[in-house]
């Protein structure tokens, strides 16, 4: 399970690991080029011996070790912040409409205007879905399926592909185009020399035949996949390429070079010289970061591909700019000197983490470097970065939690100006405790730490120079998600904990730990910013009931003006003599699993949470295990039906009753 209970001395260090996801041919004088940008500043490698003396620095400087990566006060100005936060709902309900005028929900996003990739879409008459079931050895595939009118549900196309080759993560689709993004395994490639590794494909097809859609393009990156987003017809990914910097240096092993391919305008895969490869002066990473740009409205135009010796974890992106975090770890020279096959969390402690911050300008698949910046910690997820007039907002857990040696967990938010410098900052928050979840809504930001009780902090940057904190509220539980619902009201879904005494310590000081319970819904009113207020809460189920809402946020439906609110559930309850109280070192029991599907909610401020119904795909009577191919993925809407969709099937049901319509078996 994601989190069984919290103990105050737990690393984290350890913790913060679990945070650790028809080709045309043209001439070769087209071949993608590096993207012009005002990359001046940063030199570049050069050379392999370059290279090879910049990893050296790897060794003795390194912050880490060999990594792979892989994944307010009286109010806010009526004007300014108004604007932002209703942004931030119209982000998370993305609501499209179909020339004819028929509403549909989209993917649930951070930022609005800046679509993000997942496995289900739609544009509100079909419905695009990606299926890695294997069980049965099916191949990957993408399923199209015709969904709206309601009544005549059928698949109308699979794009299948060749499980050895290629497994599609997730997607993009609007009028014109659907875009996969996928992973691979390229062998050894004799044309360049170079060692195989994984790829990261984007495969765009034209939907002009929903029932035998035309692959127009391909674009692949050496690495894996870090993440992508979609501005207007622009779409940008990000990659990296892990260089295994040990046997360069101990075994003489010749450096590789990262490499890259477009159907476009290439016949293979084309290497990235070093001589267009940049670095960051002081802050060397054995690895290339790789972002690669293309303009779906221009088919013509060759892939923009930026490298970098550098890498990304978690990206956030506005509408004009893209910023990529990685955690930078210092270590003590004694800890360097060990071999890697010795090295490990424990052993390997670092004296200090930081997160440092590239940010790049885009626009229409061009894309310029614009700055750098760092800042003590690390974050969580994408939702612990924000971009509002001009300023980059982040907000980190720095430090161990439950450390007694002075370096006590506190967790901080941090405002830099446009060229990447501090201009302000707030620290110390929440001393001994971690960060569950962060929303930043224009002039505030809300914040929920967590080690025994929930604290939720209203956070005022309505002065970036000067970050302060206005109120809190501390609650049993904790928040992994916050969704904006207005100006004044935001929604936390997490879990609901207990506390239990442990025994006594060396000292004889009583001490305790915190176990989660069911899944906890909250509705939070923040109108008076110094006194924020749980005004409602749900609770659902008992110990081991989950949500993928809990870990992505792509898993919500949320719809204001519909007073909607949906998600998957898998709910365990307690029965007979499990229901026990929690003492002394027991903790509280686990339940039975006795629902599998979507619950759907009406939300408002006068009545908060109220059960509409469920809906599962679950066909026995009584189950005892999860069922995979069961499991609700996504749930949507398309004017007055709501879709939920799973591995094996599509249902639609009445939005207003939820009266089952119809559903489509996918297998």
């Amino acid at each position: 399970m994601r989190k069984i209970y919290m103990i105050a001395t737990l690393s984290f260090i350890l913790i913060a690991g679990m945070f650790i996801s028809n080709q045309q041919q043209k001439p070769s004088s087209l071949l993608p080029t590096v993207a012009s940008s005002n990359v001046e500043e940063l030199p570049v490698v050069g050379d392999d011996q370059n290279l090879k003396r910049l990893l050296s620095e790897v060794e003795s400087n390194q912050a880490g070790t060999r990594h792979s990566v892989g994944m307010v006060g009286g109010g806010l100005p009526a004007a300014d912040s108004s604007s932002a936060i209703k942004s931030a709902v119209s982000a998370s309900q993305n609501l499209s409409a179909e020339s004819g005028g028929v509403a549909y929900s989209g993917t649930n996003l951070q930022v609005e205007g800046v679509d993000e990739a997942d496995i289900v879409k739609t544009d509100g008459n079909y419905l695009y879905q990606i299926s890695n079931d294997s069980k049965n050895g099916n191949n990957p595939q993408v399923i199209i399926s015709k969904i709206n009118p309601a009544s005549d549900l059928k698949v109308v196309s699979r794009l299948e592909f060749d499980s050895q080759e290629f497994k599609p993560l997730e997607m993009y689709v609007d009028s014109k185009t659907l875009v996969v993004i996928g992973t691979s395994y390229e062998r050894m490639d004799s044309a360049v020399g170079a060692m195989g590794g994984p790829v990261t494909e984007m495969l765009v097809y034209d939907l002009k035949d929903k029932n035998n859609p035309q692959k127009l393009r391909e674009v692949k990156l050496d690495g894996d996949y870090v993440s992508s987003r979609k501005i207007g017809s622009a779409v940008y990914f990000v990659v990296n390429k892990y260089i295994d910097y040990y046997r360069i240096l101990k075994e003489d092993q010749a450096p590789i070079k990262p490499k890259y391919y477009d159907s476009l305008c290439q016949e293979s895969y084309k290497e990235v010289n070093f001589s267009e490869i940049h670095y960051f002066p002081g802050t060397i990473e054995p690895n290339y970061l790789m972002i690669a740009g293309m303009d779906l409205d221009h088919p013509d135009k060759e892939a923009k591909v930026s490298t970098y010796l550098g890498s990304g974890r978690n990206i956030y992106a506005s509408t004009s700019s893209l910023y990529v975090a990685m955690p930078h770890y210092e270590f003590e020279q004694s800890a360097l000197t060990q071999e890697p096959a010795v090295e490990d969390a424990i052993s390997r402690m670092p004296a200090n983490i930081t997160t440092q911050i590239y940010k790049f300008g885009f626009n229409q698949g061009e894309i310029t470097y614009q700055g750098k910046g760092e800042v003590p910690g690390q974050i969580l997820n994408q939702f612990s970065m924000d971009e509002y007039q001009g300023y980059f907002r982040i907000a980190t857990t720095k430090g161990e939690i439950g450390a007694t040696s002075g370096n006590e967990s506190t967790n901080n938010v941090y405002t830099l100006d446009q060229n990447m410098q501090e201009s302000g900052k707030l620290e110390g928050l929440a001393p001994g405790e971690r960060i569950y979840s962060v929303r930043f809504m224009g002039d505030r930001a809300y914040m929920v730490t967590f080690k025994q009780v929930d604290p939720l902090f209203v956070i005022d940057l309505k002065d970036p120079k000067q970050p302060k904190a206005l109120g809190e509220l501390k609650i049993p539980g904790y928040s992994d998600y916050l969704q904006p619902y207005d100006e004044n009201h935001l929604i936390g879904i997490g879990k609901e904990t207990v506390e239990a005494a442990l025994p006594s310590g060396p000292n004889g000081q009583q001490q305790t730990m915190a176990f989660y319970l069911g899944m906890k819904l909250a509705m939070f009113d923040v109108s008076d910013v110094t006194h924020p207020k749980e005004l409602f809460k749900e609770t659902i189920g008992d110990r081991g009931t989950d949500s993928e809402v809990l870990r992505n946020h792509k898993a919500l439906l949320f719809d204001k003006e519909k007073n909607l609110l949906a998600f998957p559930v898998v709910v365990f309850e307690t029965k007979g003599s499990q229901q026990k109280e929690v003492s002394l070192n027991t903790p509280p029991q686990y339940g039975e699993i006795t629902f599998q599907g979507a619950y759907v909610y009406n939300i408002d401020l006068e009545q908060g949470f109220t059960l509409k119904g469920k809906i599962t795909h679950v066909k026995e009577t009584s189950q005892k295990y999860r069922i995979d191919q069961a499991a609700i993925q996504r749930i949507l809407f398309v004017g007055e039906n709501l879709y939920t969709v799973s591995p094996g099937k599509i249902k639609v049901n009445d939005l207003k009753t939820l009266d089952e319509k119809g559903a489509l078996d996918l297998q």
